[in-house]
C-alpha cells in the first residue's frame, strides 16, 4: 500500500483486532471499520490467538485492507496485539476488540485530534456499554487526559482501548504491551499509564464505540490474578503511593477480590488500609460485606456490571 499512500488526503491508519473463536462478532467488528468515513486508507490486521485462522477475510486491495495473521508471541491478548503491532507501518495505529464496534466517524474525529495538536501523541474517546440490552453511555468529561488523572483514576470512559489511536512515533518511544502482565489483568491500563508518562491523552468528548459486556464469571484463578495484576501496577508505578485516592482505588480492588477468594482475614486488613486512605472508597465496604458473608461476589459483580460498570 505505500506506493499508493500519496493518492489519499489523509494518511494509513493501521489497526490491530487480536481475536479468539468469535467470528461472527470479528465480522461486525470488521464491518464497522471498512465504512469509516475516514478519507485516507485503513489496514487492518487480524491476529487469531491460540485459534486457526480464517484465511478467506483477508482483502488485499482498495482503500480499506485486511491482512490475517497468527499471534507468533505471548499466547494472549498481549502477545496478539504485538504481533499486530509488529506487521504494521502506518503514521497511526489503533486498537480494537474483536466484539466491538466503531462509530462511522470514529477515525475522522479523532484524527482530527492530532491535526489540532501535533504534540499530541494519542487519542481515546467515550464509549457505550452494551449490556444486557441496555445502551450505557461513559462519556469523557474533560479533552486531555493526564498521568496525574489517571494515577487518581481509571478514567474508564476516556481510556478503553477499543479508543485508542496513536502515533507511531508513541509506539517507537515507550514500546509495545507489557508482556509480562501476570495474566494480562491490567494491561491496558499499564500501556495508557505509560503512555501517559509521554503525552497528554486528546480524548474526543463523545461516545464513538460500542462495548459489548459480556456476563461475567469470575472463578478463583481470575480472582487471583487481579490480585497479581493490581499488585504489578504498583510496583511498576510508585506515584500511586503519593495519591490517597489512587492507591485507595487499587488496595480496595484488592480487597475486593481477596473477598472473592474467601479470605477473611486478609480481605479485612487490606479493606481496613483502603479506608484509612480514603474512607470513601466504596469497594473496600463491599469487600467487608463480603467477608462477613453478607452478600455475593457473583451477586455484587452482576449489580455494578448492570450499571455499565467494573470491579
Amino acid at each position: 500500500m505505500t506506493d499508493e499512500l500519496n493518492l489519499y488526503p489523509r494518511p494509513l491508519v493501521n489497526v490491530v483486532v487480536a481475536t479468539r473463536d468469535r467470528p461472527e462478532l470479528l465480522d461486525q467488528t470488521l464491518k464497522a471499520i471498512a465504512i469509516q468515513d475516514y478519507e485516507g486508507p485503513i489496514e487492518v490486521a487480524v491476529v487469531y490467538d491460540q485459534t486457526e485462522p480464517d484465511m478467506g477475510i483477508e482483502v488485499s486491495e482498495g482503500p480499506r485492507r485486511v491482512r490475517v495473521m497468527r499471534n507468533e508471541r505471548t499466547p494472549g491478548l498481549q502477545g496478539a496485539r504485538n504481533t499486530g503491532l509488529s506487521h504494521t507501518d502506518g503514521e497511526f495505529v489503533a486498537f480494537c476488540d474483536d466484539d466491538d464496534i466503531w462509530k462511522e466517524h470514529k477515525l475522522t474525529r479523532q484524527v482530527d485530534v492530532f491535526d489540532a495538536d501535533e504534540s499530541c501523541l494519542m487519542a481515546s474517546s467515550g464509549i457505550h456499554v452494551v449490556f444486557e440490552g441496555e445502551r450505557l453511555p461513559r462519556v469523557p468529561t474533560k479533552d486531555r487526559v493526564t498521568f496525574g488523572d489517571l494515577i487518581n483514576s481509571r478514567m474508564f470512559e476516556s481510556t478503553h482501548p477499543s479508543t485508542f489511536i496513536m502515533r507511531r512515533k508513541l509506539i517507537d518511544e515507550m514500546g509495545m504491551v507489557d508482556e509480562n502482565v501476570p495474566g494480562g489483568y491490567g494491561e491496558d491500563y499499564e500501556f495508557v499509564l505509560r503512555a501517559a508518562r509521554r503525552t497528554d491523552i486528546g480524548a474526543v468528548p463523545e461516545a464513538l464505540v460500542e462495548v459489548l459486556w459480556h456476563q461475567a464469571s469470575f472463578y478463583a484463578e481470575r480472582w487471583q490474578m487481579r490480585i497479581e495484576g493490581l499488585e504489578y501496577l504498583l510496583a511498576g508505578y510508585p506515584e500511586f503511593h503519593d495519591d490517597k485516592e489512587g492507591l485507595a482505588r487499587i488496595k480496595g480492588q484488592i480487597a475486593f477480590a481477596l473477598g472473592a477468594l474467601g479470605k477473611r482475614s486478609e480481605t479485612v486488613k487490606t479493606a481496613v488500609e483502603t479506608l484509612k486512605l480514603d474512607p470513601k472508597q466504596k469497594r473496600a465496604y463491599l469487600a467487608i460485606a463480603m467477608a462477613a458473608g453478607v452478600v455475593s461476589p457473583d451477586f455484587l459483580v452482576a449489580r455494578i456490571q448492570r450499571h455499565g460498570r467494573s470491579i
